[in-house]
């Protein structure tokens, strides 16, 4: 199964594990991760998470085909499938489909008492 991990942690500490991997030459599982949980919510609507789990393992589509799947507007779908590629968690393919490669989300973060 291929799985995305997104998680909650510092630009410093995600760097920090990029240089660590090149040094090692080990790749890691693929990650995504925002600066908080703010922003995770922020681009992760309930919408988007809609589109995504509708996406999975689906293969590559148009945005027609992905509004049509999830029942709604193509003009608002495609405000969603842009807000997710300018992420990352979604690809646009050179024939202008748009996929997410993943069959799986993982959410990681913790919430500290302040």
């Amino acid at each position: 199964m291929n799985i995305v991990t997104l998680e909650v942690r510092s630009l410093a500490d995600t760097l920090s594990d990029v240089a660590l991997a090149m040094e090692t030459g080990e790749a890691s599982s693929p990650r995504l991760a925002f600066e908080s949980p703010e922003l995770l919510f922020k681009v992760l609507t309930a919408k988007r998470w809609e589109l995504l789990r509708t996406m999975a393992g689906a293969g590559p589509m148009t945005i027609r085909e992905a509004a049509r799947r999830v029942g709604r507007d193509v003009k608002a779908v495609h405000g969603d499938v842009t807000a997710l590629l300018n992420t990352g968690i979604l690809d646009k393919k050179a024939d202008g489909k748009i996929a997410f490669q993943f069959d799986a989300v993982h959410v990681d973060f913790m919430l500290k008492v302040a």
